[in-house]
């Protein structure tokens, strides 16, 4: 019954995403879904558009991670100046702020909230994800 409700209430509003400019999902999900203006994007890990895993250090990998978050949010009408929440997931804190480093780069000005938590392991034992919820650009 809840999801008959939530479908009827937002069956007009909710859209998925999707771009070949980052990679594929691993699963059965969107790259992105958009309900009003609001665009929660999918956990994104260190892989090329060709899904191909990026190696090196954490910056090489959270550079590919911010690029792909941005190019699925181009194609969702937003940018990375419209994200309002970042989670960040990291398999080893003293990556931490190799990763802050990179972050700071596209989010010295514009600071969205943001959360960034340890896990023990993420899919395809990669040692970082990031997601984030945008609003629309106007």
């Amino acid at each position: 019954m809840f999801r008959n409700l939530v479908t009827k209430r937002f069956a007009s509003t909710l859209k998925a995403f999707q771009t070949d400019l980052a990679p594929p999902p691993a699963a059965s999900y969107s790259q992105a879904i958009k309900v009003n203006n609001l665009i929660y994007v999918s956990g994104q890990i260190p892989m090329t558009p060709d899904n191909k895993p990026v190696q090196g250090d954490i910056k090489i990998k959270a550079e590919q991670v911010i690029s792909n978050i941005n190019e699925i949010l181009k194609v969702s009408n937003s940018d990375l100046h419209h994200i309002v929440k970042v989670n960040i997931f990291l398999t080893d804190m003293k990556n931490f702020a190799d990763f802050n480093s990179v972050y700071a780069k596209y989010f010295s000005e514009h600071k969205p909230a943001r959360s960034c938590v340890a896990v023990k392991e993420l899919p395809l034992n990669v040692d970082l994800e990031v997601e984030v919820v945008a609003v629309e650009r106007d």
